[in-house]
């Protein structure tokens, strides 16, 4: 009888929506990780590693097109 009277939950966008979110945190989190790293312990010692391609362009551009996507699935076609 209790279960009759429970509401059933709905979810507020629909699972395309939560693929589209998965798909954009996994681009934010690959430009995170090409963010990181390549730094030197001493502070002696230049590291010119700090200045490759990965960090300078593909990194911020993987998390700018991650957070594109994510607006994008929380716009879309939101569950009525």
């Amino acid at each position: 009888m209790e279960k009759e009277n429970m509401q059933q939950s709905t979810f507020l966008f629909g699972k395309r929506n939560y693929i589209i979110m998965i798909v954009g945190l996994i681009f934010i989190t690959l430009g995170f990780i090409f963010m990181s790293g390549g730094g030197s312990n001493n502070p002696e010692v230049f590291n010119n590693e700090i200045y490759n391609w990965q960090r300078i362009r593909l990194a911020p551009t993987l998390v700018i097109i991650g957070l594109g996507i994510e607006i994008y699935a929380i716009l879309a076609n939101p569950k009525k």
